[in-house]
């Protein structure tokens, strides 16, 4: 039967209103930055590569926020995004992502060079991937307000460092595994910082980055931490990330760390604290810390989880099968510390 005329001009406007969901997809290109020279490597050019991860049905009418996400020592943009299963989350929530790659010639091993001097101050590598989020916030038209970085191991690092040095362009920062900024005096010191945690006052890092803050600004600066850590890793020590959250909580002018210090490698009681036994006999410890009622900084502590991002695809290097499942975690984080 022929359709009628009528039919046909439906049929029509149906398939021109219809929107098409478009599937997720990658990018590629790379951003230098004027202050990303390193110190211990005056000669490597400061320009990297880096991914952008593009949602299920974005859209650019849309801010939509975005995650910097940093990978691990030995290891590619490629593996971090696929092991942890971060596009998932991104299609789920709408979020860009950001994939910076280090490239051989600034390190062997492909780690981020956390532990250098001009990294640690915010400039070296620091640097260059601020400048590309500021790059894909302006050409993806991201949410410049719900900017997050995370990162495993020594891109745990790379994101502590960013949310203390570059508080105008991120709003929460995600360390699994990971150290606090500035927590090696030196490239030389930074294996034992790695097994006995900082050389370094961290603290004093947090407190003097929140004192060089506008006195305006300053009253109303809030970067929330999210620290993961296993009590079973033997790469870094747990104790880094007791040294982590400390610095965060000066940093965000929290007033537990303003009583008297047992000492450095003890945190200050936690405004709340919850645990949970899972199916395996892993025990998983919450502690919340708040500052006027928003969260400023979260602990979770994994008992039997070594050096490797946790509910990770364990087909891959760095991850471990069981729960808690990190990717859920940073979710329920990002609802939790964002505006």
């Amino acid at each position: 039967m022929t359709p009628s005329p009528w039919q046909r001009t439906k049929s029509w406007i149906a398939r021109l209103f219809r929107r098409e969901v478009a599937p997720g997809r990658f990018e590629s290109d790379a951003k230098f930055a004027w202050h990303g020279w390193l110190a211990g490597m005056p000669l490597v050019w400061p320009r990297r590569e880096y991914l952008v991860y593009i949602p299920r049905g974005w859209s650019r009418w849309k801010r939509a926020p975005l995650l910097v996400l940093c990978h691990a020592c030995k290891q590619t943009p490629e593996e971090i995004v696929e092991a942890t299963r971060m596009t998932a989350l991104a299609d789920r929530q709408g979020w860009l992502i950001l994939l910076p790659r280090q490239k051989k010639s600034a390190n062997p091993w492909h780690c981020w060079n956390w532990f250098d001097l001009r990294t640690a101050e915010g400039n070296g590598e620091a640097a260059i991937v601020a400048a590309q989020i500021e790059t894909v916030v302006r050409e993806y038209r991201a949410d410049a307000k719900r900017v997050l970085v995370a990162g495993m191991s020594a891109g745990g690092a790379l994101a502590a460092v960013l949310g203390i040095r570059h508080a105008d362009l991120v709003q929460a920062a995600i360390v699994h595994s990971g150290l606090a900024c500035g927590a090696a005096a030196s490239p030389m010191t930074a294996l034992g910082v790695m097994k006995r945690g900082p050389d370094t006052d961290v603290e004093r890092i947090g407190s003097d980055a929140r004192g060089t803050a506008t006195t305006e600004h300053a009253e109303t600066l809030r970067v929330p931490l999210l620290a993961l850590h296993g009590d079973n890793d033997d790469v870094v020590a747990p104790r880094n990330a007791i040294a982590l959250v400390r610095q965060y909580l000066r940093f965000n002018g929290h007033p537990a760390v303003d009583s008297p210090m047992v000492s450095d490698a003890v945190l200050p009681a936690a405004d709340a604290e919850s645990r949970e036994t899972g199916a395996d006999g892993r025990v998983v410890t919450t502690r919340d810390w708040r500052v006027g009622g928003k969260l400023v900084a979260r602990l979770v502590t994994v008992s039997g989880l070594g050096h490797a991002w946790s509910g990770g695809d364990p087909n891959l290097p760095y991850n471990d099968a069981h729960a808690p499942d990190a990717t859920a975690l940073i979710g329920t984080f990002a609802r939790d510390a964002l505006p």
